[in-house]
């Protein structure tokens, strides 16, 4: 396989295989709507979204996505937009105290 096949086939690193950088959670009428988390792993950081549908039901699964970044400062300014777009929406943010 050549380096660029390689390159192409190589997956978005693991939300779950580094240290946590933060988390957010967006929360619409009391309810849990989005948890945002960056996670640093070997030379990236990736954004994991976590999305519970407004019209899901409290026990269905929620949609899970990563959003793969190559540094920090790139996964800080867009989960900063994100939080901007959900204050202007009328969503509470709150921030984790719990880091790794």
């Amino acid at each position: 396989m050549s380096k660029e096949a390689a390159a192409k086939a190589k997956p978005a690193p693991a939300a779950d295989a580094g240290v946590e950088l933060f988390r957010h959670e967006i929360r619409h009428e009391a309810r849990p709507l989005v948890v945002l988390r960056a996670v640093a792993s070997t030379g990236a950081v990736v954004v994991e979204a976590t999305v519970h549908p407004v019209g899901a039901g409290m026990d269905d699964e929620p949609m899970r996505r990563p959003f793969p970044f190559a540094s920090e400062l790139q996964a800080t300014r867009f989960v900063d937009e994100a939080l901007v777009a959900f204050e202007y929406l009328g969503c509470l943010i709150l921030e984790s105290a719990d880091r790794a």
